[in-house]
């Protein structure tokens, strides 16, 4: 068996007053999964937990990101977290403060033969 993709999501998520790197994260990852209906798992045959969820999220400060937190949004799925550096901080014009922009890919794949 491999691991084989069946699917990618791309989405971003701001917080713009707080500059709380977990929670444009957070609103990436939601972003990218709440624009659709993902039933993949019951079209291959598989159980939902079976699903093996890689989210990559890019942010100015990674180290910022707490990962535990954004695997508590996935219902089911065995999700793996990996933060990198890119997103965006955006200085805002009449405060000290930033808006945080923070992107995230969701890739689905399952454990299974790869089609010939």
């Amino acid at each position: 068996m491999a691991k084989t993709r069946v699917l990618v999501e791309f989405g971003m998520g701001t917080s713009l007053r707080r500059e709380d790197y977990t929670e444009a994260a957070l609103r990436a990852i939601k972003d990218a999964l709440w624009h659709n209906s993902v039933t993949m798992a019951g079209l291959f045959g598989f159980p939902k937990e079976a699903m093996i969820i890689d989210a990559e999220i890019g942010v100015q400060q990674p180290d910022r990101v707490d990962t535990e937190a954004l695997k508590a949004v996935f219902p089911y799925g065995q999700p793996n977290i990996t933060v990198k550096q890119g997103g965006l901080d955006i200085g805002k014009p009449h405060d000290d403060g930033q808006t945080v922009i923070a992107n995230a890919a969701v890739v689905v794949s399952f454990d299974m033969e790869p089609a010939q």
